[in-house]
């Protein structure tokens, strides 16, 4: 009985934990089927309400939901896209060639991470701006295609888990580099490109400073942009918002339940040496 008690209570401190995490998303759920005096009632109701059928009509009203769902979804799967190719590619450079400069430059890129980002936003507006791409969808994921935190991510993934001497065999095999790269690097780094690749996604499906400085179309809102906006009109319709923020965590959730076992596999890659 006395040895089972750390057992119990380990236990014990993890569902305390699950149900923790959860409660944020049970209670936008709740609330999104609730009326707006509901939610300010004291104290609010926890349970299923019947308002959920206006509450869509409402949110329909406020926004073209559907249309900007599209849009977050469109900067969040090229953004991502792009970073696991571009940084995939920088990666194995810094991977499997030795040239002049080659440390110098990466630690430089790893120093370039200690830059907070808000200091790079007049920089990076006034190139944007300067490029001509300034209220575009592209402004939104292109810049961030190869980014440092992906490049570092990815090079130690490789290095931990790719032989050196099986590039060698492949090159004596008569493939060319990005044959190489390609078919024999990527399929061995699969569980990185899945962590980078979850982390971009939610990165850019929740980024908010960026669209309020670049975007300025309501055409090509995203949805963090979207529902803040509607969060200031008088008598905010909480129940409709509460519906458009549950309904835009559905492909976040989608996401990490699909590529959560390579994620895994990533960031637990060399912790068992042997």
């Amino acid at each position: 009985m006395i040895r089972s008690l750390p057992k119990f209570s380990t236990h014990a401190i993890m569902i305390i934990g699950v149900l923790i995490t959860i409660f944020p998303f049970v209670w936008v759920a709740l609330m999104s089927t609730h009326t707006r005096s509901d939610i300010y009632s004291s104290p609010p109701p926890f349970y299923v309400g019947s308002n959920l059928i206006q509450n869509y009509g409402k949110l329909l009203e406020l926004m073209p939901f559907w249309s900007i769902l599209w849009n977050s979804l469109y900067v969040s799967v090229m953004g991502t896209a792009g970073a696991v190719l571009f940084c995939s590619m920088c990666a194995f450079g810094f991977f499997a060639y030795d040239f002049r400069g080659k440390n110098l430059i990466f630690g430089i890129m790893i120093a370039s991470m200690m830059v907070p980002p808000v200091l790079m936003l007049i920089p990076s507006f006034l190139t944007i701006k300067f490029l001509g791409i300034l209220d575009t969808h592209f402004a939104l994921w292109f810049p961030g295609v190869a980014n440092a935190f992906g490049i570092f991510l990815i090079r130690q993934y490789m290095l931990n888990t790719i032989n050196r001497d099986l590039l060698d065999a492949a090159k004596v095999d008569g493939a060319s580099d990005f044959r190489i790269y390609w078919s024999v690097v990527l399929p061995l780094i699969k569980p990185a490109l899945a962590t980078l690749g979850i982390v971009m996604f939610i990165g850019l499906w929740n980024n908010f400073l960026g669209p309020l400085i670049l975007i300025s179309s309501s055409e090509k809102q995203v949805l963090t942009l979207a529902l803040r906006s509607v969060q200031s009109i008088a008598n905010s319709p909480w129940g409709a918002i509460m519906l458009g923020t549950f309904l835009s965590m559905v492909p976040l959730l989608l996401a990490f339940l699909f590529f959560s076992k390579q994620m895994m596999a990533g960031l637990t890659a060399g912790a068992v040496k042997g």
